[in-house]
């Protein structure tokens, strides 16, 4: 947990030092440089030990927090017994420094290190593992950029960070939903993130395009008449597994032993002290694998300023949808002494995590994980409600991408336009370009989306035009949804387009986009 306080102390598990080495006010920097660590660790998990994944600094604070102006130049050590990679989540690198294991990147070896430099963008975002299902345990930590004109709101600053967790290993879950062994599932991850796209590609005729929704169609149809005509069935939960079938929309591909916020559960949840009548920035960050959540304020009332780091004009609410990989930022000013349950309650369920914020001497009462109210799919109710307080130039674009979604829980396989990664065919574009893409969902499952590299917009969700935020991952409803993005192509580069669960992107969806000055 990160606390910057009005008088601009630190205090918590999330923090890094950053801010002691600078005057938070004038934003004078006085280091160079950051070690990260890819390490494992032992969490406690309501009473039960798990080993996990952690990335840490030397001290062993998770993750990074930049102060305003630093450059991001940071050494990452890989001190487990397995290769992996990081992927700066929302952040826009140079594509070689991007975190993906493409050819040109290939992931980290044990005991090996690799630098990285670069100018970031400020806001809220997260790393995490794109190696294998490395993700699922824990290979996770915040990133957090910071302004001076954050600074200048003299708030204190809170992070929590959201995660799915089972005892279960993510290999054993995957085969699970599809039916192989954990011994193949572990093979097919590493062989399918490290493999290289198509190296040669072409722009897709009409034509061609017009066959590709059709087949992509065809595939999604299948997929749901596999999930009407029957079930899965009811899977034990030691299995990791929940009800696989379903006649409507499908949710939640895992049944998950809990749910983490900072690391705990609600059974002892981080109890965050804060100012009566305080002045408060939340900075929430769904870094879970497979699952989403509603953002609930209880008796608070907040204003969403900030989605995947990007400043919006302000959205009142108690309660926030909040999908894969999307994080939020929130002020909320407190009402005067009190305890403050912050939760996130898992979308179709009754079950939840959170945190508390707690004046001086407050009392605290114990929270059930279990909910009395189910909670509703999430959707995209902010979404149509955010405009960037930085949007696009208005341009007519010159060159459109449509994508169908699709794919289904039986057999459990995903698809882009009807290909799986990494049989795919590469989204061409040339720099300067003003570019949409149009994602139409034809599966019964939410896909959130997320471009590499660049942020884009969101100018129309199920067809009705918006002038919507600047994000890095957006949220596709299904049966029929659709979202379309634009941004302008100013990273030359290879970047991938996936699903942003684990389990939909390592099962085939995912594609990449690349500009055609790269030659692969």
């Amino acid at each position: 947990m990160t606390m910057v306080s009005r008088r601009g102390l630190i205090a918590g598990g999330l923090t890094l030092g950053a801010m002691s080495a600078v005057d938070a006010h004038a934003g004078t920097i006085t280091r160079t440089g950051y070690r990260l660590i890819a390490r494992t660790r032992s969490l406690e998990v309501n009473g039960r030990a798990a080993k996990v994944f952690r990335l840490a600094d030397e001290a062993g604070h998770p993750g990074l927090i930049l102060a305003p102006g630093e450059r991001f130049q940071v050494e990452l050590a890989n001190q487990t017994a397995d290769h992996t990679i990081i992927h700066w989540h929302g952040q826009i690198p140079p594509w070689t420094q991007d975190g993906f294991p493409w050819p040109q990147t290939p992931p980290l070896a044990p005991a090996t290190t690799r630098t990285y430099d670069y100018v970031p963008i400020p806001g809220t975002y997260w790393m995490h593992s794109h190696q294998g299902l490395q993700e699922q345990s824990l290979m996770t930590a915040p990133l957090i950029v910071r302004d001076a004109t954050e600074l200048r709101e003299d708030r204190q600053e809170i992070v929590l960070m959201l995660h799915d967790f089972s005892f279960t290993g993510p290999d054993e879950l995957l085969a699970g939903l599809t039916g192989q062994t954990p011994s193949a599932i572990h093979t097919m991850a590493r062989a399918s993130e490290n493999a290289a796209a198509p190296s040669s590609a072409r722009m897709p005729s009409e034509n061609t395009k017009g066959m590709m929704g059709m087949m992509a169609m065809m595939h999604g149809m299948q997929g749901m008449g596999g999930m009407m005509s029957g079930q899965m069935g009811n899977m034990s939960k030691n299995n990791g597994m929940g009800s696989m079938g379903s006649t409507t929309m499908d949710l939640n591909d895992i049944d998950y032993d809990a749910f983490l916020a900072n690391d705990r559960t609600l059974r002892d949840p981080e109890i965050v002290q804060v100012e009566r009548s305080g002045r408060v920035r939340l900075r929430i960050i769904n870094g879970a694998s497979s699952s989403q959540f509603w953002i609930d304020l209880g008796a608070l009332a907040g204003h969403v300023v900030a989605v995947d780091g990007h400043p919006v004009h302000p959205v009142a609410g108690r309660r926030f949808p909040l999908a894969i990989a999307q994080r939020l930022d929130i002020l909320v000013d407190l009402p005067g002494t009190g305890a403050f349950p912050i939760l996130a309650r898992l979308e179709g369920t009754r079950r939840r995590t959170g945190i508390v914020l707690a004046t001086p001497g407050a009392p605290v009462e114990r929270l059930d994980e279990i909910g009395l109210d189910k909670m509703q799919p999430i959707n995209n109710s902010l979404e149509t409600r955010l405009t960037a307080r930085a949007p696009l130039s208005p341009r007519k674009p010159d060159l459109v991408h449509r994508i169908v979604l699709s794919g289904g829980m039986k057999p459990y396989s995903w698809s882009l336009n009807g290909e799986t990664w990494p049989h795919i065919t590469p989204l061409m574009l040339q720099k300067g370009q003003r570019v949409e893409v149009e994602m139409a969902n034809h599966s019964m499952m939410a896909h959130p989306m997320h471009l590499h590299g660049h942020a884009f917009q969101v100018i129309a969700v199920n067809g009705r035009p918006i002038q919507g935020a600047m994000r890095d991952t957006v949220l596709v409803t299904p049966m029929m949804g659709s979202v379309r993005i634009a941004f302008d192509a100013n990273n030359p580069g290879r970047w991938p387009l996936h699903c942003h669960n684990l389990y939909h992107m390592t099962t085939g969806m995912m594609t990449e986009v690349r500009y055609d000055s790269i030659k692969v």
